[in-house]
C-alpha cells in the first residue's frame, strides 16, 4: 500500500445536519475502501482519496445512498441559485399547517378541537418530518452511528402514532396529541434553518475568497504582420501560461504574474492583511485577485485556474477546516454514545411514571418524549466545528493560514518559540556597517571593491556594487569567481586583486569577525562589517512572547558573533549558531523535552526543523503558501502577524471550550427537568433550537471578538 499513489477528491454534499450524520458519510466512504476520508457538516463538504480515479461515482452514489446529495466537486464553480434552501421550504410548509393545529389551545372553536380535522393538518407535516427526520436517522443506523435525528423521529412518531390510536378507537381528547407531533417537526425545522443560515455565516471566509476570484480578463493580443495591439475580454479561466492581460486602475488582478508594463498601486490586503497599497514596477510580481488601486499595468500570466496564489489559499482553508481539535474527538465520542443512552433514558422515564406512580400512560408518555427531544446533542455537534470554521476564517483574512484544528491546539499551549535568523527575524537584505581601510585611500578601495564585486550574483556582493555604484571603477585584465571564496582579478596596472570571505586573508590576520576580506597583491588591504536588516516588528514580537511567559531561542547556521548581535539587540533569551541541519532537529528535540515548541523559519531550508516542532510556522512568501512542512503560514513573511496568530489561536479555543460548557451545561440541566415532567414536548423543542442558536452566535463572535 505505501507505494501507492492516492489522488485526492472533494465534493459538496447536502443533507448533513449534524456531527452524527459526517460520522456516518465517513464511516460509509471508509467500508468502500476510501483513504483519509473527512467529512464537515458546517462546510457541507467530503473529502477523501484514492488510488484509482475511476471509482470516485461508487463514492457518490455512496453518499447518495444514506441520504445525502453530492452537489459538486468543490473545484467547480457552483451555481448561486436564488430562492429558498431545501430546509426554509420544509420549515414554511410545516409552519403552515401547525398553526391552525396550536389555535385549538386558545380559541374554541369547535373544528379546531376535531380530531379528523386535527389529523388531517398533522398528516403533511408528519410526512414532512418522516421524509426529512425519518430517513436520516435510518441511514444513519444502518451506518452504525446514531444521530440527532434518530431523537426526533422517535419522538414525534410516538406523539403521532398515540394520537392516532385514541382517533381510531374513539379514545376522546385525552388522547389528542397532534399538535405535540407536528410542533416538535416545525420547531426542529426552525432550528435547523436558523442553523443553516448562521452556519453559512461562519463558513463566509472562504466564500469571501471565492468572489475574489476574477471571472473575466482583458487579454492582450498582438497582430503577426502589422504588430498591433487588440484588446479581448475573456474568461478568466481561458487565460493560460504567457498571456498578457491588461489591467485599469479599479481593476481585480485576474491572474498571477510579473508586470511587463506600466506602475500602480495594488491593494494586497487579502493575501497580507495590510490595507496599505503596495507599489509596483515592471517586473514586480502580482496576485490575482488583489486591486489595482491605481495606475495601468500589462502583466503576463505566470499561473492560472487552481495554481494562483488565491486558488492555493482557498485549498489551505478548506482543507484546515476540516481538520479537527483533539477536543472534536471527544465530542465525536460523546455523540455516538449519547443518543442510545438518552433513549434508554426516555424509556426508563416512561416506565418509572407508568408504573412507579399512579401518573396516566398519556402523561408519562409526554415526559419520555421531552426526554428525547431536549436531549438531542446538536449543541455539542456544534460546540467546536463552527467556532474553527470562524476562527480560521478570521485569520485568513488578516494573512495567517492555519492548517486546522490541530495546529489551533497545539499553538495555543506552546512554551517555547524558536527562530531561524536569515529570512525570518532578519530580511536577508545586507548593508555594509563599516569600511576599514589599512594603507590605501578609501575612494581606491570602494572602486576595487564595486569592480570586482558586480562580477559576483552573491548577496553580499550584490549589496556592495549597491551601496558603491558612486565609485571610479577600475579595468581588469581577468575576472574569476571561485565559489565559497570570492573574486580574483588581475588589473590592467599590474596588480591583483582578491575579494573574499575570511580564508582568503585567513594567513595575515587572525580577526575573522568580518564579512568580506579585500587583499591586493597577498596584502590585507581592507575589510567590510555587512549587517543584516532586523524586520520590522521582530523586536516588538519578542517582547510580546516574553510578555506571554515564553522562552524564545535563535537557531542558525550562522557565524556565533553574528548570532549573538541579533540575539543582544532583539533580546531572545538563547543561541544555537553554526547548525547543521541535522544539529537544528537534535537542537527542537532537546527543547521539545522541557515544552512544546514552535519553530518559526522560511519553510523551505527550515523544513525538517519545522516538521519536528509540534507547529511549524512558516515565514515563506505568498508564492509558497503550500509548504507542507508548515502547520501556520504567515503571507508576505510578516513577523507581525505572529502576535496576532497567537490572539487568535487562544481566542478561538477559548470560544471553544465556551460552547463546550454551554452545551454539556444545557443537556445536564435539561435532562433531569424533562423526567421530572417539568418540560413539555414543545417547550423541549423551543429550549433545544434555542440552544444550538446559542452556540452558533458565540462561533460568530469571533468575527470580531477582540484577541487575547
Amino acid at each position: 500500500m505505501s507505494d501507492q499513489f492516492f489522488q485526492s477528491a472533494a465534493y459538496k454534499v447536502e443533507g448533513m445536519t449534524c456531527t452524527n450524520c459526517a460520522l456516518g458519510i465517513r464511516r460509509a466512504l471508509e467500508k468502500e475502501g476510501f483513504h483519509n476520508v473527512s467529512a464537515d457538516f458546517t462546510t457541507g463538504e467530503v473529502r477523501f482519496e484514492t488510488s484509482d480515479k475511476s471509482r470516485l461515482p461508487v463514492a457518490i452514489r455512496r453518499i447518495e445512498s444514506i441520504g445525502y446529495q453530492v452537489k459538486s466537486a468543490l473545484h467547480e464553480q457552483e451555481e448561486k441559485g436564488g430562492g429558498m434552501a431545501p430546509i426554509e421550504k420544509k420549515f414554511w410548509f410545516s409552519a403552515l399547517f401547525t398553526l391552525p393545529l396550536l389555535l385549538h389551545m386558545f380559541l374554541p372553536v369547535p373544528i379546531l378541537h376535531n380530531d379528523l380535522f386535527q389529523l388531517a393538518l398533522t398528516i403533511p407535516v408528519f410526512v414532512v418530518g418522516f421524509l426529512h427526520f425519518g430517513r436520516s436517522a435510518w441511514y444513519s443506523l444502518r451506518a452504525g452511528v446514531t444521530n440527532m435525528d434518530v431523537l426526533i423521529f422517535l419522538g414525534s412518531t410516538a406523539a403521532f402514532i398515540y394520537s392516532l390510536i385514541g382517533t381510531v378507537y374513539g379514545l376522546g381528547h385525552d388522547y389528542l396529541f397532534y399538535e405535540t407531533s407536528a410542533s416538535i417537526i416545525t420547531i426542529v425545522l426552525l432550528g435547523n434553518m436558523l442553523e443553516h443560515r448562521s452556519v453559512r455565516k461562519t463558513t463566509s471566509a472562504i466564500d469571501d475568497l471565492v468572489r475574489l476570484q476574477k471571472n473575466t480578463a482583458r487579454r492582450l493580443i498582438t497582430e503577426l504582420h502589422s504588430g498591433s495591439e487588440t484588446v479581448e475580454e475573456v474568461d478568466a479561466a481561458l487565460v493560460e501560461k504567457g498571456d498578457r492581460v491588461l489591467v485599469n486602475m479599479g481593476d481585480q488582478i485576474p491572474v498571477d504574474g510579473q508586470i511587463v508594463g506600466g506602475t500602480g498601486s495594488v491593494d494586497e490586503s487579502l493575501i497580507s492583511g495590510e490595507s496599505v497599497p503596495v507599489d509596483k514596477q515592471q517586473g514586480d510580481m502580482v496576485v490575482g485577485g488583489t486591486l489595482l488601486v491605481a495606475g495601468n499595468l500589462r502583466i503576463k500570466t505566470s499561473a492560472t485556474g487552481n495554481e494562483t496564489v488565491l486558488s492555493q489559499i482557498i485549498e489551505l482553508v478548506r482543507k484546515a477546516q476540516a481538520d479537527k481539535p483533539r477536543l472534536q474527538n471527544l465530542a465525536d465520542k460523546i455523540s455516538m454514545v449519547f443518543v442510545p443512552t438518552v433513549v434508554v433514558l426516555a424509556l426508563l422515564t416512561i416506565l418509572f411514571w407508568v408504573f412507579g406512580t399512579d401518573l396516566p400512560f398519556r402523561d408519562s408518555l409526554m415526559r419520555g418524549i421531552a426526554v428525547l427531544v431536549i436531549a438531542c446533542p446538536c449543541a455539542l455537534g456544534l460546540a467546536i466545528p463552527t467556532a474553527v470554521v470562524v476562527g480560521l476564517g478570521r485569520a485568513a483574512k488578516n494573512g495567517i493560514l492555519i492548517r486546522g484544528g490541530s495546529a489551533i491546539d497545539s499553538f495555543s499551549t506552546i512554551d517555547t518559540v524558536v527562530f531561524d535568523k536569515t529570512g525570518t527575524l532578519t530580511t536577508g537584505n545586507f548593508r555594509i556597517k563599516q569600511l576599514s581601510c589599512f594603507g590605501t585611500p578609501e575612494d581606491k578601495v570602494r572602486g576595487i571593491l564595486y569592480s570586482l564585486e558586480k562580477h559576483s550574483g552573491h548577496p553580499l556582493a550584490q549589496a556592495i556594487t549597491k551601496q558603491f555604484r558612486d565609485a571610479e571603477p577600475i579595468s581588469f585584465e581577468t575576472v574569476e569567481e571561485e565559489k565559497g571564496l570570492g573574486v580574483k582579478a588581475t588589473g590592467k596596472d599590474g596588480n591583483t586583486y582578491v575579494a573574499g570571505s575570511y580564508n582568503i586573508a585567513a594567513h595575515l590576520t587572525d580577526d575573522d569577525r568580518h564579512n568580506v576580506y579585500l587583499l591586493m597583491n597577498d596584502r590585507l588591504i581592507a575589510w567590510l562589517d555587512m549587517e543584516d536588516e532586523v524586520k520590522p516588528g521582530a523586536a516588538e514580537l519578542i517582547a510580546f512572547l516574553k510578555n506571554k511567559g515564553m522562552k524564545t531561542v535563535l537557531l542558525s547556521g550562522d557565524r556565533r558573533w553574528r548570532c549573538d548581535t541579533i540575539a543582544e539587540h532583539l533580546g531572545i533569551d538563547e543561541v544555537y549558531a553554526e547548525q547543521l541541519p541535522g544539529e537544528k532537529l537534535d537542537v527542537i528535540g532537546k527543547l521539545s523535552g522541557n515544552g512544546r515548541v514552535a519553530m518559526v523559519g522560511d519553510g523551505i531550508n527550515d523544513a525538517p526543523a519545522l516538521t519536528k516542532a509540534d507547529v511549524g510556522i512558516s515565514m515563506s512568501d505568498a508564492t509558497q503558501v503550500a509548504v507542507k512542512s508548515a502547520g501556520i503560514v504567515l503571507l508576505k513573511g510578516d513577523l507581525r502577524l505572529l502576535e496576532k496568530a497567537f490572539g487568535m489561536t487562544r481566542t478561538t479555543l477559548r470560544t471553544v471550550k465556551e460552547n463546550l460548557f454551554w452545551a454539556f451545561f444545557y443537556n445536564v440541566a435539561a435532562i433531569p427537568l424533562a423526567m421530572a415532567g417539568l418540560l413539555t414536548p414543545i417547550v423541549a423543542a423551543f429550549a433545544m433550537a434555542a440552544s444550538d442558536v446559542v452556540v452558533v452566535l458565540n462561533s460568530l463572535r469571533l468575527k470580531t471578538r477582540k484577541l487575547r
